[in-house]
C-alpha cells in the first residue's frame, strides 16, 4: 500500500463527501483525487521520475495538500518546507535533497528564483501567478495545470511499493545543519494507522489543524482524516485565536491538536465564551504540555479527552497518555501506541528498570530508513537492536517509566543542565514555575557559571496584566524544588522566541544568554 491510497480510497468510497476546508474554500475527495492526478501527470511530464524530490513551499492550503498528494501519485518524494524558511535554508535544503521540482507561490517566487542557479530542478509550479522562464527554468501555472484538460485526471500507473520513500522530513538543525528524515510510505502508514486507533478516529470526525504541514504533526492530521474519509480544516497559524475558537464552533470541530504554545494563549483568554460541546479530544505533541495547562483544560472542558504524546520526526509518535489516565498520571506521556515496541537504556546499552532515568529506544515500521545521505548520523541514531539484522532508534531523549510502564519525560540529553555536580532537568523545574499563578510561559535554560559549570536561568512570559517579580519566583521555587534547582537567575520577558513548529526555541534562547554573560 502506498500513502496516496488513503486519498483514492476515500474518493471511491465517499467522494461527495468535504475532505479539505481551507478559508472559504470547501473540496470534496472526488474533486481533489481528480486535480491530484492532473497535476501527477504534469510532474511526469515535466520530467520527474520515481523517487525525484519535490520541494512544497507553501503556507497551509489547498495547493499544499494538493501537491503532496499529486507528488506521491507520480512516484516521487515530497519535501515540506516551512513557509517562513529564509533562503539560505531553503538554498541548502534544495541543493542537499537535489530538488528536480518547486511548488510554490507568487509571493515567493523571487527568493525561490534567486536559489535556483545550479540546482538541479526541472520545473517550478507557481500558485497564484501565471507562467514565465527565468534563467532556464520552466516555470508552470499551478491553475493552468489543474484547468488544462489534455492532462489526465485518471491517476497515473502505480510507480511505488510501501519501502519506497515519501517524503524527507528536515530537521530544525538545531545541532548543526538541518538533516533529511527519510520516512517511507511503510513508516507513514504504520505510525497513521497506530495513531487513528487510539484516537479511535472515524469518518465523522472534523480536525481543525493550525499546525504548519512542514511540522510531521500538522501533516498527520491531513494522511489521518483521508485515511477515514473525516474532514481537515486547514489553518494557516494560530495568530488569531479568537477566530480559530470560532472556527472550531462553527465547523463542529471534534479533534484539535496542540502544542504548549497554543495551550499558554488559550488559557489567558474566557474560553467559557464558547460552546465546545461537539469537540471530542485535543491532542498535544512536539513539547510536554505544563501541568498546570492539563489542569486547567481538564476543569473548563471536563467532556474532552486529553491525549499527551511523544513522538520524534525520526519516528512520528512513540506513547500516548490514555485519557481515563490523565487525572492519576499528569506528568506522563504513556505507554506505547499499538504495533511498536520501546525500552530504555543506560549509557552502556543496558536495559534499565523503572524509577531509572535512561535513553529511549524504539523499534518498530513507523522508525524511519535513515538520514538522507548522512551515513554518519544514521549509524548513530540506528543502532543494532536486540533481534539479529534489525536496527533501533535511539532517540537522545532521556526518560524513566513507572511500575506499570506508563512513561516520564525527563530531558534531551543535550539540554541536561548540570549545576553543582547534580544534574537537573529543565522540566522538572518548568512544572514548579507554570504552577506559580501569572506565568503564561516557562522555559528554564543553562548559563555558563565559571563557579557552577552551569547556573539554571528561568525566561518567564508573565500572564497579562500580572506583576511577577524575581522575588516572588524564586521563593516560590525555593518551597518546592531542593537547592540545587533553584534558577539562580530570572528573566522576564514579553514573548518566547519560537521555532518554525511554534515550539519555544530554547537554542535561541541559550544563545541569547551566552552573549550577555
Amino acid at each position: 500500500m502506498q500513502l496516496e491510497e488513503f486519498l483514492e480510497a476515500s474518493a471511491r468510497v465517499a467522494g461527495g463527501k468535504i475532505a479539505l476546508i481551507s478559508g472559504e474554500r470547501r473540496l470534496t475527495y472526488a474533486e481533489i483525487d481528480r486535480r491530484c492526478n492532473r497535476l501527477a501527470h504534469s510532474l511526469a511530464a515535466a520530467g520527474l521520475g520515481r523517487g525525484d524530490r519535490v520541494m512544497i513551499y507553501l503556507e497551509n492550503s489547498v495547493e499544499a495538500v494538493l501537491a503532496v498528494f499529486a507528488t506521491l501519485k507520480a512516484g516521487a518524494v515530497f519535501v515540506m518546507i516551512n513557509p517562513t524558511t529564509k533562503a539560505e535554508r531553503f538554498t541548502y535544503i534544495l541543493n542537499h535533497c537535489r530538488a528536480a521540482a518547486v511548488v510554490t507561490d507568487a509571493a515567493k517566487f523571487e527568493s525561490v528564483r534567486q536559489c535556483l542557479d545550479g540546482s538541479s530542478v526541472k520545473a517550478v509550479f507557481l500558485a497564484d501567478a501565471g507562467g514565465g522562464r527565468p534563467n532556464g527554468h520552466r516555470v508552470l501555472s499551478f491553475e493552468d495545470v489543474l484547468a488544462d484538460e489534455t492532462l489526465s485526471s485518471e491517476p497515473p500507473p502505480k510507480r511505488s511499493i510501501d519501502i519506497d520513500l515519501a517524503t524527507l522530513v528536515y530537521t530544525s538543525g538545531s545541532t548543526g545543519r538541518p538533516k533529511g528524515v527519510m520516512i517511507t510510505h511503510l513508516n507513514a502508514i504504520a505510525a497513521a494507522h497506530s495513531i487513528i486507533g487510539y484516537l479511535e478516529n472515524t469518518s465523522h470526525d472534523v480536525v481543525l489543524n493550525v499546525l504548519p504541514l512542514s511540522f510531521g504533526y500538522g501533516l498527520y492530521q491531513v494522511f489521518m482524516m483521508f485515511r477515514v474519509g473525516g474532514t481537515v480544516v486547514l489553518e494557516r497559524s494560530f495568530t488569531y485565536p479568537a477566530a480559530i475558537l470560532d472556527r472550531i464552533v462553527r465547523e463542529r470541530a471534534t479533534g484539535f491538536p496542540m502544542i504548549p504554545t497554543i495551550s499558554a494563549l488559550l488559557l489567558q483568554m474566557d474560553l467559557t465564551k464558547w460552546d465546545f460541546s461537539h469537540l471530542r479530544y485535543i491532542t498535544n505533541a512536539g513539547a510536554a504540555m505544563p501541568l498546570e495547562h492539563i489542569a486547567k483544560l481538564r476543569k473548563l472542558m471536563p467532556h474532552v479527552k486529553i491525549y499527551s504524546m511523544y513522538g520524534q520526526t525520526e519516528c512520528t509518535r512513540v506513547t500516548y497518555l490514555p485519557p481515563d489516565q490523565i487525572d492519576a498520571r499528569p506528568g506522563s506521556v504513556g505507554r506505547g501506541m499499538p504495533n511498536q515496541e520501546h525500552y530504555i537504556v543506560d549509557d552502556s546499552g543496558n536495559r534499565v528498570g523503572p524509577g531509572v532515568v535512561g535513553e529511549l529506544v524504539v523499534r518498530g515500521a513507523h522508525v524511519m530508513k535513515g538520514y538522507w545521505e548522512m551515513p554518519q548520523a544514521t549509524d548513530k541514531a540506528l543502532r543494532p537492536g536486540p533481534l539479529p539484522g534489525e536496527r533501533v532508534l535511539h532517540t537522545g531523549d532521556l526518560f524513566k517509566s513507572d511500575e506499570e510502564g506508563y512513561l516520564y519525560f525527563v530531558a534531551r540529553k543535550d539540554d541536561i543542565i548540570k549545576t553543582r555536580g547534580e544534574k537537573v532537568s529543565p522540566r522538572e523545574v518548568e512544572d514548579v514555575l507554570y504552577a506559580l499563578p501569572g506565568v503564561a510561559q516557562a522555559a528554564v535554560i543553562g548559563v555558563p557559571d565559571k563557579i557552577l559549570g552551569s547556573a539554571v536561568k528561568a525566561v518567564i512570559v508573565p500572564r497579562g496584566g500580572a506583576q511577577l517579580t524575581e522575588r516572588e519566583v524564586l521563593r516560590h521555587c525555593a518551597a518546592h524544588l531542593d537547592d540545587y534547582m533553584v534558577p539562580k537567575f530570572v528573566e522576564f520577558r514579553d514573548e518566547m522566541p519560537t521555532t518554525a513548529s511554534g515550539k519555544v526555541a530554547k537554542l535561541a534562547l541559550s544563545e541569547q544568554a551566552r552573549e550577555c554573560v
